[in-house]
């Protein structure tokens, strides 16, 4: 099980990235917490947040999102394997998706 502050960490270092995709999106760990990702306005903030308001809810383990962050799971891999499940809008997460992939 990844660690809350490792995974905020991982996702702040791809900030720079992130930073277009215009959207809050929460990913909902199964193994316990929330992070929020709020990349409007053009700067990227990452809190830890149980049930902020978001765009997209990602649900999935926090290895899992680890290994999304760092490039090493496909987020389509992910989905279609039913680690990755989505609930609001999947345009916003197929946008996140490719910005992942990057």
């Amino acid at each position: 099980m990844a660690d809350i502050g490792t995974l905020v960490e991982s996702i702040e270092e791809r900030a720079e990235a992130l930073s277009t995709l215009g959207y809050r999106v929460r990913f909902d760990l199964t193994d316990g917490g929330s992070i929020l990702l709020d990349a409007t306005g053009g700067k990227v903030d990452v809190s830890t947040a149980e049930g902020g308001e978001a765009d997209t809810v990602m649900k999935l383990s926090s290895d899992n999102l680890l290994k999304l962050v760092n490039g090493k799971l496909s987020p389509m891999m992910a989905f279609s394997t039913g680690r990755l499940k989505v609930q609001g809008s999947q345009g916003v997460a197929m946008k996140l998706a490719g910005l992942l992939d990057a």
